[in-house]
């Protein structure tokens, strides 16, 4: 990622304190708060963080508690020179872009994100809002296609959205955190979604091969790295299955299910891409047969049932 910096012109060494912490003399500006603060916590992020998080070896020598400057820089895409001068609170222009990218390598979480956007006085892009892709018109989409299970995801297996048929076929999505809805680590480390698959050995080596295919063009990006770190991390057997180096491609073909409620479901997959091949794509999934497809109603009728069930007090 290109990133575009403005030299720091004249710094006195009152301004420039390495560390990023507050200089002693005159009460300070607001911006120099802003500064002081943004290094203080850019600080605590990295350094809270393993090798191991992200995806890098941790070496013999390791002194640092956490990532090195060096390693954040990498993983952010930014020189190690420009990010040691963010830690030392020097007064350069920082972009949302490299805010982005930098919340991403240390794994923020939504509120730290909102907190290093505030401190940098910069506008977050995407504050935790849905992502861009999915547009009212890809939501009616979604649910106009019940009772037909259909989400959309990135080439990450990250499932953005989903209808309610979908939100009960493997697992129930609603109940997970929004992290954990991704269909690699749900194969890996979810009981129920395990339980749906009627071939989970084969599934599960398809999705590394296509993960490992994908991959090939987003190899220095902060999120699929940390996706596969935290893989390596869950489970031996995705390991064993990454370690084969197989690829394939994305193709449509038939699928079976085994809903814990409604029993087999035999369908077929499609990707209807809603840009570029290696961007999102909605997924759909059409019943083969009369008996699938009244299992799928059935299957939608249950969840909007359930809805409507008053909250337990």
């Amino acid at each position: 990622m290109a990133t575009m910096v403005q030299e720091p012109g004249t710094v006195t060494p009152q301004a420039a304190v390495p560390g990023g912490s507050a200089p002693a003399g005159p009460a300070l500006r607001e911006p120099d708060i802003r500064r002081h603060e943004l290094a203080g916590f850019l600080r605590s992020r990295r350094e809270r963080i393993m090798p191991e998080q992200v995806g890098l070896p941790r070496g013999v020598r390791r002194r640092t508690p956490g990532l090195r400057r060096e390693e954040v820089a990498q993983l952010s895409a930014v020189g190690v020179t420009w990010y040691t001068w963010l830690e030392q609170a020097r007064p350069i222009q920082v972009s949302a872009q490299v805010l982005d990218a930098l919340a991403r390598a240390l794994l923020l979480d939504p509120s730290e994100r909102s907190h290093l956007f505030a401190l940098a006085g910069a506008v977050d892009p995407a504050p935790g809002a849905p992502s861009p892709t999915i547009t009212p018109s890809v939501r009616r989409m979604l649910e106009r296609l019940e009772p037909f299970p259909a989400c959309v995801q990135n080439s990450r297996y990250d499932i953005l959205a989903y209808n309610r048929t979908y939100s009960v076929m493997m697992c129930d999505l609603d109940a997970l955190p929004p992290e954990d809805r991704n269909c690699l680590w749900l194969a890996f480390t979810n009981a129920q979604w395990q339980a749906a698959l009627t071939s989970p050995r084969e599934t599960k080596q398809t999705l590394v091969a296509r993960f490992r295919s994908d991959m090939a063009e987003h190899l220095a990006e902060p999120p699929w790295k940390a996706l596969l770190a935290r893989l390596r991390n869950a489970s031996p057997e995705f390991c064993e299955i990454w370690e084969r180096h197989e690829v394939i491609g994305n193709t449509g073909r038939s699928k079976r299910f085994v809903n814990a409620q409604v029993g087999r479901l035999n369908v077929v997959h499609t990707n209807l891409w809603l840009g570029p091949t290696s961007g999102p794509r909605l997924v759909s999934y059409v019943p083969e047969d009369d008996e699938s497809q009244a299992r799928l109603e059935k299957l939608l009728l249950l969840k909007t049932l359930e809805a409507r069930q008053p909250a337990a007090i």
